[in-house]
Order: structure tokens, then C-alpha cells, then sequence
């Protein structure tokens, strides 16, 4: 990259400032109660809206509520429950053999590490870092479409690759600000900063935004 890390360091600092004022309420948009169902709610979301995951998995969390509830329901019933999220069964193995280990190794209990969750069937670091910075407050950069997208486009990162995405963040983003910045990005690109067609006339950092008006 032509601009050197402490002028991107700043650069980054004062993005975050501005977006934590745009977006003050900025935050991960799957319903959860306990890290047990941020964590299969984020292994089900991949590939698929958030929203359909909340409203598929609202009412079964009352009935499913441990990872041991999830061992005791026949693999068909389960992929029937999640027939209308995409790649359903392969997700439902995801789920069933996730929780099993959860119950086998982890005493049903969600771990707090990114080796121990990276472990887990069904969970990448992307899913890992969602249940570490928005359960545990562990420092976590949260890589969804919406983040890698914008990031890019701010000349943030170097790369389209999302482990790499977080890497190079890593080294800019402050530690407490990880998370924070993870959701405000996220929300910038739902709200202004979107794919097809970004709105950079309404955007408040535009200013700090190379790709302006060439997208």
C-alpha cells in the first residue's frame, strides 16, 4: 500500500469516530441469548440473511435450548426445522456434530478461544470471532460481506481474502475498538456503503474514502 501504517492508523481512528456517532446502537444483527445460540446462529447464517436465521431460529431456541437438545431430535426432523436456510443440510450436520462436541469436551459449554471454537464442526474464524467479541469481549474483527466490502473500498486492506482481511486489520485497528468498529463498518455498509450501489454523496467519510465516486 502507498500510504504507511501510522498515517492509516490515523486514518482508521478517525472513520471510527465518525461511524460510532452515525451509528450508536451499531450491533451484531442475529438475536441470541447465550453464546450457544450466537454460536449456531452464526454457523447457520453463512450464506444466508440474517434475518431469515432470527425468524427460523426464534422459536426453536424455546425448545431447543443446551447443545444436548440438539442430540436428542432425529437428524431429518432438524433439517426439516432449517429447510429454508441455504445449505440446510450440511448446516444441520454442522449443528448436530458442533453441539455434540460442545457436550463431549466442553461440558455443554461454549469455549473462549479461537483454537478451541475453530475446533468445533461448522465454525471458521469468522463465526469464532463473532461469539468472542460480542459474548466474551475478547478484541475480535468480525469478517462479513459487508466489512470486507467497505474495508476494501477504504483502503483499509490489501486483499479480498477475509482471514487476510483481519490480519491487516489487526495491525491498524486498535484492540478495544475491534469490535466496535467491526459493527459500525457493518452498518455503514448495510446503510450507505452498499454493493451495487454505494450512496458516497450521503456518506460521512467520504472524505477519507479513496474509492469516492468510482465504484
Amino acid at each position: 500500500m502507498s500510504e504507511n501504517i501510522e498515517k492509516m492508523k490515523s486514518r482508521a481512528l478517525k472513520i471510527i469516530n465518525i461511524l460510532e456517532n452515525e451509528y450508536p446502537d451499531a450491533k451484531c444483527h442475529l438475536n441470541y441469548d447465550n453464546p450457544f445460540q450466537l454460536l449456531v446462529s452464526t454457523i447457520l447464517a453463512a450464506q444466508c440473511t440474517d434475518e431469515r436465521v432470527n425468524a427460523v431460529m426464534g422459536p426453536m431456541y424455546k425448545k431447543y435450548k443446551i447443545p444436548g437438545d440438539f442430540l436428542k431430535v432425529k437428524p431429518e426432523q432438524l433439517e426439516k426445522e432449517l429447510s429454508s436456510i441455504n445449505f440446510y443440510r450440511n448446516k444441520t450436520k454442522s449443528v448436530i456434530n458442533c453441539s455434540k462436541a460442545l457436550v463431549e469436551k466442553h461440558n455443554g459449554k461454549v469455549p473462549r478461544t479461537m483454537d478451541e471454537l475453530t475446533a468445533l464442526a461448522g465454525v471458521g474464524r469468522k463465526t469464532a470471532n463473532v461469539v468472542l467479541g460480542n459474548c466474551f469481549g475478547v478484541p475480535a474483527i468480525m469478517t462479513d460481506t459487508h466489512l470486507n466490502r467497505v474495508t476494501q473500498r477504504l483502503g483499509l486492506v490489501d486483499t479480498d481474502v477475509p482471514d487476510k482481511i483481519e490480519a491487516e486489520l489487526k495491525q491498524i485497528i486498535p484492540e478495544n475498538k475491534q469490535v466496535k468498529f467491526s459493527h459500525v463498518i457493518g452498518e455503514h455498509g448495510r446503510q450507505i456503503c452498499k454493493a451495487r450501489k454505494p450512496l458516497c454523496d450521503d456518506c460521512a467519510i467520504n472524505s477519507y474514502c479513496p474509492s469516492k465516486g468510482k465504484v
